[in-house]
């Protein structure tokens, strides 16, 4: 069983969002450096920051505890997860691969609506 996945969470989602450690904890209003430890499972967040990390990102804790594959309470993805890959262990040049050629099959197909 994961022991990590509350810290595995909050990292898959800071990621998405193309937040940085620094950018996010300013966000929390705590040190990069207590995130890290978040991230990494070497400490555990009090109830008020999971709470501030599940609004944020529009998940419920439950997700964040993994009692839940639900993102939310109806069962919704946020609006940054729609139609997403998970592309957290890419390396970031195949993942600015993946943007750019979406953008592409954007212009290609966008204008035959």
């Amino acid at each position: 069983m994961d022991t990590n996945i509350l810290g595995k969470r909050i990292k898959k989602l800071r990621e998405k969002k193309h937040l940085n450690q620094l950018e996010f904890s300013k966000i929390l209003n705590i040190s990069n450096t207590t995130l890290s430890q978040y991230e990494a499972g070497n400490r555990t967040p009090s109830d008020e920051i999971k709470e501030k990390v599940a609004d944020y990102f529009n998940v419920s804790v439950d997700y964040l505890l993994g009692r839940t594959e639900k993102f939310n309470t109806e069962g919704n993805p946020p609006e940054s997860e729609h139609n997403s890959l998970d592309v957290s262990d890419l390396p970031e040049e195949a993942v600015r691969q993946i943007e750019d050629y979406v953008e592409y099959l954007k212009l290609k197909y966008g204008s035959d609506k």
